[in-house]
């Protein structure tokens, strides 16, 4: 792996100028005459060979054939995209109009590219650096500075298209792609490309084992930590745009590789969330990367790659188990560097081929193009054989290769000839069916454990100093390991804690990780999080005086807040640390005088007795394994929509006549690395920035984890509501209040916009999975009720979303500390929608508790013929018996709140139940304590 590599990829990144779209059919001296020549005479000044012009021309054809539909040989539509400069989602095929960029000079686009490249170009002394500008070209590339962007394209500028006929994935996925192909056709010695995936596991039982919120945020984080360091070696040796999937650029993990291993330019960064936050809100916190991966690889490298893959991810996780149990025996008070001590074999053996690393590689070669020099004319009998194991019985050719649009394809005399990009799709599927098989054969060795188990998982033996000890139960015994631990460290071990090596691992990474990444990590409790908005509404009532010798005066005491009430630590010290101070002094006072006096004067300010409820939620994407395979029809379009309109008309004529020609424009389109690209940087974005800013700046919650479609978080019971619904949006990018919006609107907006699958946020404006579904799980709990017992439930309400609902739906359990429980699991929109709409009145002053209690005793005497009308009225006027004159006269929406809720009820079937359920947690949300809803307009 030489400069030579580097040279290459790097000509293939400047081979088009980001600023395309812009100045095509535009600048005389033609797209390749600007800033491509521009950057070629900067960084090349020596010239470049014939190789390295001959693999970019090669990767460039494969790029565009994966990428994109093949043409018609005659040209019969152009567009000019800065008259007509529309962006289509590769998800959904939602349009989104820019209007018009035709007023703008195409000389200053230029400019601004050309400055803001040559800013990138890095140098070891008068010699260029051609690993670290090539690695600078591809992180910083595509985010171009507000100071240096005269031309003020802002968030528009990272989703240019690379092709303006079909404006469906960006120039920035085209320089990936092809700079990933030239660099492997430069590296190995027959040009021969393959694609290797590669899959860490187990996946669900590792997160699975966790006692707290804080193991389960370890398990993911983990996760995506050995992830990278298995993509490590892949990206030092051939650059992190080989990773097709997940995408890597803009990930913080990858950024500080970048920065402290690579040696970018730190200024480069500054600014950066990562680099500036010292909590856990910092972006390193988040488990934002997948267990497998993708990649463009030399076919003569692929298994050596794959083997670095899994050692490289194993040996980092000995060296984590090492240092845990290093902090284990430090804490507990023995020698810690007595590297013999039988904790340090205990680790060793029992992590010892973890993870399970399976891998698969495919080879374009099976795709040979007979004119090697055109990379075209190809031959497909050897593909045909390797797809032919997996469909022995179907006398048909399987999957792309048995498509009309390949039959389409093959006709030469109309369309220009397939190179093997175009079979993409079927070395994807091929790839993906090898490592199905791999994991079907799961060698390993037996691991012999004698001695008592871990507490957690069962499986292996606890970590202890003494072999002894392991031959009687723990709970017999004071002087282990792990009693020492619970005395000193309580965070680290609870009562009667007694771990293995992995769940000792996940214990302590939380505080390891925060060492490495210098911030602080924190954790909201549940009673805070239920005092949160009572907390809120008291720093705006109370005075310092009131609370007096009731709250602890000494900075210490002030619980961690969710970041939206951060503030009060400053603004009001006092009330900050209200939730502390009722929790010692009920510890404290057997009488509890003190913690009356507290809640009494907290109660006469706010006017009732504060909340002792809190909200859990689990967000989790639906089928996104069919998906990323491109079988989810939700999310896969046809030829025709990735056109741009007027490429779309065109095609339409053309294809009047011609039956066939008009069915490929109506097939689905087959998968490609651009939409592989598209859901990672969609998943990205949604776990590293848009579900953080929902949950807790929109809301006030705090986010547990968030990795790519999966989130778990804490909020008020009085949030949940509208935050589940909000994450939903968030997830497919759409809000319906925002559906008029237009760009320019957009640019004034300091909040998150979400139309068309698109999010606007802090000035990005980024793809989000269009089309795409989420189920969500919902628990709201007594502060003081068992973790674990409510993490169960909260599991079981997302398997209920999934399997009852249907998937695009949310589950919702109600635990009320005297014992009864209440739950709900419907899909998405009318539902959710009425049941914050019912809240919203039953919250209203004028409105009894007793509204929804005697409707439900009326309930029990409906006879079962009622109909939907008389159910209607019926339940208006049982809600209007209990409401006062004015309230009724204000809250126009009761009657269309009543007729919604009696066609739903009647819908459901069991309309007693039903009814009662829904109206129930309706009212339970709805109580006192639970009324200070975030205001919508906050969130626009």
């Amino acid at each position: 792996m030489t400069d030579r590599l580097w040279q290459t990829k790097l000509l293939a990144r400047v081979h088009d100028p980001a600023e395309k779209a812009l100045v095509l059919m535009r600048d005389p001296a033609g797209h390749e005459g600007g800033t491509s020549r521009f950057l070629r005479d900067l960084l090349f000044q020596d010239g470049t060979d014939v190789d390295m012009k001959k693999y970019v021309k090669w990767a460039d054809w494969w790029a565009a054939a994966a990428d994109r539909p093949n043409w018609p040989k005659d040209i019969w539509a152009q567009t000019h995209w800065e008259k007509e400069p529309i962006l289509i989602h590769p998800l959904s095929g939602k349009e989104f109009d820019l209007r018009t960029l035709a007023t703008t000079d195409y000389r200053q686009f230029k400019e601004c590219s050309q400055e803001h490249f040559k800013r990138l170009k890095m140098s070891d002394g008068e010699r260029a650096d051609w690993k670290r500008t090539l690695l600078a070209y591809w992180r910083f590339g595509a985010e171009i500075p507000e100071e240096s962007d005269d031309s003020k394209l802002g968030a528009l500028w990272s989703l240019l298209p690379a092709d303006t006929r079909v404006p469906d994935h960006s120039i920035w996925d085209h320089l990936d792609l092809t700079s990933a192909f030239a660099g492997v056709f430069a590296t190995d010695e027959n040009q021969e490309v393959a694609l290797l995936i590669v899959s860490l596991g187990p996946v669900q039982s590792f997160i699975a084992s966790a006692r707290t919120t804080s193991d389960l945020w370890a398990g993911s984080h983990l996760l995506a930590h050995l992830s990278w360091e298995a993509m490590k070696p892949l990206c030092e040796q051939l650059g992190p745009d080989a990773i097709l999937f997940p995408r890597l650029r803009g990930l913080p993990l990858v950024d500080r590789w970048l920065r402290d291993e690579v040696g970018i330019d730190s200024s480069l960064f500054e600014g950066s969330d990562w680099t500036t936050r010292g909590t856990d809100a910092n972006p390193l916190f988040a488990a934002a990367l997948p267990n497998r991966f993708v990649a463009i690889v030399p076919a003569s490298h692929a298994q050596s790659l794959a083997q670095k893959a899994a050692g490289s991810a194993r040996n980092w996780l000995q060296e984590l188990g090492m240092k845990t149990v290093e902090e284990l025996l430090k804490e507990a008070g023995y020698p810690d560097d007595d590297q013999d001590a039988y904790c340090y074999q205990q680790m060793r053996e029992q992590i010892e081929g973890f993870p399970e690393v399976h891998w698969a590689s495919v080879p374009f070669s099976l795709v040979r193009p007979r004119d090697r020099s055109k990379q075209r004319d190809i031959d497909i009998k050897a593909l045909q054989q390797a797809m032919q194991p997996f469909f022995p019985e179907s006398a048909e050719q399987p999957g792309f290769l048995g498509s009309d649009a390949w039959a389409v394809l093959q006709r030469e005399s109309e369309f220009f000839s397939p190179n093997p990009g175009v079979l993409y799709p079927v070395i994807h599927d091929l790839a993906e069916r090898t490592l199905a098989s791999a994991k079907a054969v799961r060698p390993f060795e037996q691991m012999e454990q004698n001695g008592w188990r871990c507490s957690m998982t069962g499986e292996t033996e606890w970590l202890t100093t003494n072999p002894a000890q392991l031959k009687r139960s723990y709970r017999q015994q004071e002087d282990t390991l792990w009693s020492r631990i619970h005395n000193s460290k309580p965070s680290w071990a609870k009562q009667g804690e007694h771990l293995g090596a992995l769940p000792a691992i996940k214990r302590l990474w939380p505080t390891i990780f925060a060492k490495q990444a210098g911030a602080q990590r924190f954790v909201v409790s549940t009673h805070t999080m239920a005092l949160a908005p009572s907390l809120e509404i008291l720093s705006q009532e109370i005075s310092e005086d009131k609370l007096q010798g009731l709250v602890s005066e000494k900075k210490d005491d002030t619980p961690a807040l969710p970041r939206k009430l951060a503030c009060l630590r400053d603004r009001n010290p006092s009330v900050a640390r209200i939730p502390a101070a009722l929790d010692r002094l009920k510890d404290q006072d057997n009488e509890g005088s003190d913690a009356v006096k507290l809640e009494s004067v907290i109660k006469d300010i706010l006017g009732y007795k504060p909340d002792a409820y809190y909200a859990l939620l689990m967000f989790d994407g639906d089928h996104m394994g069919r998906i990323l395979a491109g079988h989810d029809q939700h999310t896969a379009i046809t030829y025709l929509q990735s056109f741009h309109p007027k490429v779309r008309n065109g095609f339409r004529s053309k294809a009047q006549n011609d039956n066939i020609l008009k069915s490929y424009g109506d097939l689905k389109r087959a998968m490609s690395p651009n939409r592989h690209l598209a859901i990672s940087n969609a998943l990205s974005n949604f776990a590293l920035h848009v579900a953080p800013f929902v949950i807790e700046t929109e809301f006030r919650g705090k986010l547990l984890y968030a990795g790519g479609d999966d989130v778990l978080a804490m909020l008020p019971a009085v949030d949940l509501l509208p935050a589940m619904r909000r994450l939903r949006e968030a997830y497919e990018g759409h809000s319906e209040k925002h559906r008029e919006l237009d760009w320019r609107a957009l640019r004034s907006n300091n909040g998150l916009v979400l139309k068309e699958g698109f999010a606007y946020l802090k000035g990005n404006l980024i793809r989000m999975m269009a089309g795409a579904t989420g189920s969500c799980g919902a628990v709201v709990a007594h502060h003081q009720a068992p973790l674990a017992m409510v993490m169960r439930e909260l599991r079981s309400a997302e398997q209920r979303a999934k399997n009852e609902g249907g998937r695009d739906a949310f589950s919702l359990n109600i635990l009320k500390r005297s014992g009864g429980a209440l739950s709900i699991c419907e899909k998405w929109g009318d539902a959710d929608e009425l049941l914050r709409r019912l809240r919203k009145f039953l919250a209203q002053p004028g409105v009894s508790r007793r509204a929804v209690y005697n409707s439900l005793l009326w309930l029990r005497d409906l006879p079962d013929s009622t109909d939907e009308s008389m159910l209607d009225q019926l339940l208006l006027y049982q809600l209007k018996r209990q409401t006062d004159r004015k309230t009724i006269e204000d809250y126009a929406d009761l009657p269309g709140i009543t007729q919604r809720l009696a066609q739903l009820a009647v819908k459901a079937g069991d309309t007693r139940d039903w009814l009662s359920n829904f109206m129930s947690i309706a009212e339970f949300l709805a109580r006192e304590a639970r009324a200070p809803e975030i205001d919508e307009a906050e969130q626009t």
